[in-house]
């Protein structure tokens, strides 16, 4: 692509590369390959459920080790709650549904009810201003981990607030709290200022000491825009447009954390105090199963050291990759010599690992988890997006079809290796699962690239267990209403 030296300059501002640029206008032209499927992953077939008998041994044992830890919560919270109110907007233009008349009915259970009730007029309209407008809340425009999402008899609490006390559970290193949250720069001194406000009364009520940091998703993760023909899409004063990358951004932010033990969960995927008691159960719980996998990666990889090494040993590690790591060797490894199995082993041990949280399908959106061949020809375990698979192929529509769970976004990640060194994250990524989609922009259409998605082609090199959580562990808030579901509201 031939670019102006303006055009250069821009780039290079951006912190990215002409090459990094030459490389998103060749998928827009490519378009990105579909994941080759092989199979769900079911319970006893790459999802492991574990017995409820065993729970109290398996939180234990992860109580035990996290002492010795560096733990840290990893919230992405930089969505805006627009969509949340998307048929409120559309009533303050008089187009009202159902779903508005369940709002105004039942306006007294939200949680923000009381701080809205002060700034709003009597009619209709001048409560949806109050709600959505800067004349009033402005919920329209914040994002969703600084809304009131439930109520307390000692006042209303944040998603952000509902953070630190999960944190203050499952995050917990001899009573050093720390946990990120990956924000919108325009929003960040909002989320400061509340952090601010409550840190000190969390502190004190539940014998911690936060570590509360921010981050932002990079300038440099943005991807540029195309017209329709391929050609970059302008902007009118002739600057070329980039564009936020979506949450596959966030593995550069995620690259720049130190600690052994990452919890990952969306900022909205939060319940009131009275359900959080499963949610703290199975956080353990993935921790302690990433932590065992570890310690048995660990010894393997003692053993690969030794000079002497027996071919009872390497079937071992053979079973090990397949049956508990789920990594299938590509066609002909038999044949390989023994030289290159060690090599194989090596690289396929010497990766970051993470425990996957997956709720039964119940209808809602999200990836699912999958056997699926890899670019060197192995087999493992990815979470997979529907936009991923190509489901004008009949048969890789059925294996779609039969997945039994999805991904609620609820990972525990070992970012480190053996010798306590940082993995570099984006070099696990698999560049060639992106998404194209199509926007607009000053009434031209135009394409927008997203980066391979934080948990799936993010993720797609690490090591990857799956493991059956309930599904009372994932209650995200999509819409306003969703506020109101039992979940949602006091006990």
């Amino acid at each position: 692509m031939q670019f102006t030296e303006i055009d250069q300059h821009q780039i290079l501002a951006q912190g990215a590369t002409l090459e990094q640029v030459d490389e998103q206008i060749q998928h827009f032209v490519d378009n990105f390959p579909y994941l080759p499927v092989i199979k769900a992953a079911t319970v006893g077939d790459g999802l492991i459920r574990v017995n409820e008998q065993e729970l109290t041994t398996i939180t234990a044992s992860f109580d035990r080790k996290a002492p010795a830890l560096s733990l840290l919560k990893f919230v992405p919270a930089s969505g805006a709650a627009t969509r949340m109110f998307k048929s409120l907007f559309a009533a303050l233009e008089g187009k009202t549904d159902k779903s508005v008349e369940e709002f105004f009915n039942r306006l007294s259970d939200f949680a923000f009810y009381d701080a809205l009730k002060g700034v709003s007029g009597e009619t209709n309209q001048h409560v949806l201003s109050a709600l959505l407008t800067d004349e009033g809340l402005d919920y329209g425009n914040l994002p969703k981990g600084l809304l009131l999402f439930h109520r307390y008899p000692d006042g209303p609490r944040t998603p952000v607030e509902e953070h630190l006390i999960e944190g203050a559970v499952y995050a917990n290193s001899n009573g050093r709290v720390r946990i990120h949250f990956t924000v919108s720069p325009e929003h960040r001194s909002r989320f400061e200022a509340l952090i601010e406000r409550v840190q000190p009364e969390y502190e004190a009520k539940l014998g911690v000491t936060f570590e509360i940091t921010f981050s932002e998703q990079k300038k440099s993760t943005d991807t540029i825009s195309v017209n329709p023909d391929n050609t970059p899409f302008r902007n009118a004063d002739g600057s070329l447009l980039f564009r936020p990358a979506g949450h596959g951004a966030l593995i550069e932010n995620l690259n720049d954390i130190d600690a052994d033990v990452v919890f990952i969960k969306n900022i909205d995927n939060v319940v009131p105090d009275a359900l959080k008691e499963q949610t703290f159960i199975y956080k353990k719980v993935l921790g302690a199963i990433l932590l065992d996998i570890q310690q048995q990666i660990f010894r393997f990889q003692e053993m690969l050291d030794d000079d002497l090494i027996s071919e009872g040993y390497l079937a071992e590690l053979d079973e090990f990759l397949r049956a508990t790591l789920c990594v299938l060797p590509p066609d002909g490894f038999d044949s390989w010599s023994q030289d290159e199995k060690i090599d194989y082993f090596r690289r396929k041990l010497d990766r970051p690992l993470r425990a996957c949280g997956m709720v039964k399908n119940v209808g809602e959106p999200g990836g699912g988890p999958f056997w699926a061949k890899n670019a060197d020809g192995s087999v493992s375990l990815q979470i997979v997006e529907s936009a991923q698979i190509d489901l004008g192929n009949a048969e890789q529509k059925q294996i779609f079809d039969t997945a039994t769970h999805f991904n609620p976004v609820d990972l525990v990640c070992a970012l480190k290796n053996r010798e306590g060194e940082k993995y570099n994250l984006p070099a696990y990524r698999d560049p060639q699962t992106g998404f194209i989609t199509s926007k607009s922009k000053d009434g031209k259409e135009l394409k927008a690239q997203e980066l391979p998605g934080l948990w799936n082609g993010a993720m797609a090199d690490w090591n990857t267990v799956f493991v059956e959580v309930p599904l009372i562990t994932f209650n995200p808030v999509k819409t306003v209403n969703d506020l109101l579901r039992k979940e949602h509201q006091p006990a």
